[in-house]
């Protein structure tokens, strides 16, 4: 089973999510349709504009709680890097 940490964005540069799951495909479809109340929401944060897998739950949440602990400027590098249009990962991962 693979594990999954994300980052979701508003548009590029704005609003950032990062956050972890077992699902990339369903749990981004959830922020999408807006089915998840809170943040995302709240700040139409859907767009998945970075992910890396992991192999074990614990590595992931670990990521993901490091990651909720940097600032701004690192979690832009980390989507430039692998993703400097900032596309929208969603359709790629989907099919």
């Amino acid at each position: 089973m693979s594990f999954y940490v994300y980052i979701l964005a508003s548009r590029r540069n704005g609003t950032l999510y990062p956050g972890m799951t077992d699902d990339l495909v369903r749990r981004t479809w959830l922020h999408r349709e807006g089915a998840l109340k809170g943040f995302t929401k709240q700040y139409k944060v859907t767009m998945l504009v970075w992910y890396e897998e992991h192999t074990s739950r614990e590595s992931a949440f670990a990521r993901e709680r490091q990651m909720k602990k940097w600032n701004r400027a690192w979690k832009l590098r980390e989507i430039e890097t692998s993703n400097p249009d900032w596309r929208d990962l969603y359709d790629e991962i989907a099919n």
